[in-house]
């Protein structure tokens, strides 16, 4: 009786590890339920000033104000005409959404980047930037993204970007 059970238990073992293997580890895109938009998803500041307040009105206490015009924030909630934002730090605040844009753009994460001419480790560089940089965000690849930042041009791995899906593709 003991061996058949251990059997059973190995049986289910493995079976749960074949589903487990072959299961996508991608989380259920979740709607917005004001805009149904993908929760989460990349938006950018319109203005350079931004009131984050501890809650969706103008009756919430200001925690901080954002203050770089384009700077890219991650969408994380919705309440009416607010939405909850989180910005690279991972500080969160709920902003009205008349402040946000659809314009995508990301911040360069890794100092001195290159910008390369293809989606290639051993592409040419145009440019380097420097971390903290905001750029355009244009095309997406698997691993790599174009960009654009104070006019220059060229693809980066997403790994040195903030603003950006880790399995997004863009067109």
């Amino acid at each position: 009786m003991k061996r058949g059970l251990q059997a059973a238990i190995g049986v289910i073992a493995a079976l749960f590890l074949a589903v487990s293997a072959t299961a996508s580890t991608k989380p259920p895109t979740e709607r917005g339920p004001v805009t149904n938009l993908p929760i989460p998803r990349f938006v950018s500041l319109k203005t350079s000033v931004g009131n984050a307040r501890r809650g969706p009105s103008t009756a919430h206490r200001i925690d901080w104000v954002f203050t770089r015009k384009d700077m890219p924030l991650e969408v994380i909630g919705e309440y009416g005409h607010w939405r909850q934002v989180r910005d690279r730090d991972g500080a969160t605040g709920w902003v009205h959404y008349s402040l946000l844009s659809g314009s995508r753009t990301v911040i360069i994460e890794r100092d001195l980047a290159a910008l390369r001419m293809k989606p290639e480790d051993d592409a040419p560089a145009t440019a380097r930037v420097e971390a903290g940089v905001v750029a355009r965000l244009g095309k997406c690849t698997l691993d790599w993204c174009r960009v654009t930042a104070d006019g220059y041009k060229g693809w980066l791995r997403k790994t040195a970007l903030w603003g950006v899906m880790p399995d997004e593709t863009r067109d």
